[in-house]
């Protein structure tokens, strides 16, 4: 049995496919192709692939919901690909749960390197263990769950790793270059602004209110620490007076 990762492609557009299948090939991948989302589906619980590219416009189902789809029956990496390129429509995809986004027209050597990071990611990071809790939060790094307030939260796969790398180090300051290293690969690892926004997220979901940190605490030019300790309320003239807390931008 071959262990070339195997990419499953759907756009319904034959010459992307056949663009991106001959891409990949040529980086060592092996390639399904599927010519719209329902073909999608059904290819991805013929042939299982470890990481799926879809086309957010397609005919029968969009890329949005054969994504929904597939995760409701197992997880798997999925890069959306389309031809907005808008910053709002990035974000769109991001938030709703896919693991990276490339907008066409895109170069081959690009698509391959963002492929071999998501595959990376989505497979090298070993799960901690113990639980970890603050405030109304836990963390279970053994069964990979988040819970706020004993509810659910919902994390896409980028979410997570980026969670439970800093859960994993709590109550230390994790690099800059190590977080985009470990959670995106090597390509991205002076990408900081990438790495900001995603940590925004993730602050939100941790109930943080929008413009502050909550419990993950920036150190600027630095990196990110994970703040588990019980905290109190500190006055502003004492936050001001204390040398340590200039390092804390939120």
């Amino acid at each position: 049995m071959s262990t070339q990762p195997l990419v499953l492609v759907a756009d319904d557009e034959p010459r992307i496919t056949k663009l991106v299948s001959i891409a990949l090939s040529e980086e060592g991948f092996r390639v399904v192709t599927a010519n719209g989302g329902e073909e999608a589906l059904a290819k991805a619980e013929e042939v299982r692939p470890d990481i799926v590219l879809l086309d957010i416009v397609m005919p029968d189902l969009d890329g949005i919901e054969v994504m929904r789809q597939l995760r409701e029956r197992r997880p798997v990496p999925v890069i959306l690909l389309t031809a907005k390129g808008s910053t709002a429509d990035k974000a769109k995809g991001l938030d709703l749960g896919a693991d990276d986004y490339v907008a066409k027209p895109f170069h081959p050597d690009e698509l391959a390197a963002r492929v071999r990071a998501v595959i990376r990611r989505s497979s090298g990071a070993a799960p901690g263990a113990g639980v970890i809790k603050f405030d109304d939060v836990e963390i279970d790094l053994e069964r990979r769950m988040v819970t706020r307030d004993g509810e659910l939260v919902q994390l896409s796969r980028t979410e997570w790793l980026l969670l439970q790398h800093l859960a994993a180090n709590a109550g230390k300051v994790v690099l800059h270059t190590e977080l985009l290293t470990k959670v995106w690969g090597p390509e991205y690892r002076d990408d900081l602004q990438y790495l900001r926004v995603w940590v925004s997220r993730v602050r939100r979901k941790l109930g943080a209110q929008p413009g502050e940190p909550g419990r993950i605490k920036t150190f600027q030019g630095i990196g990110y620490l994970l703040d588990v300790e019980a905290q109190a309320e500190v006055p502003a003239d004492d936050a001001v007076a204390d040398p340590a807390s200039s390092a804390l931008i939120g």
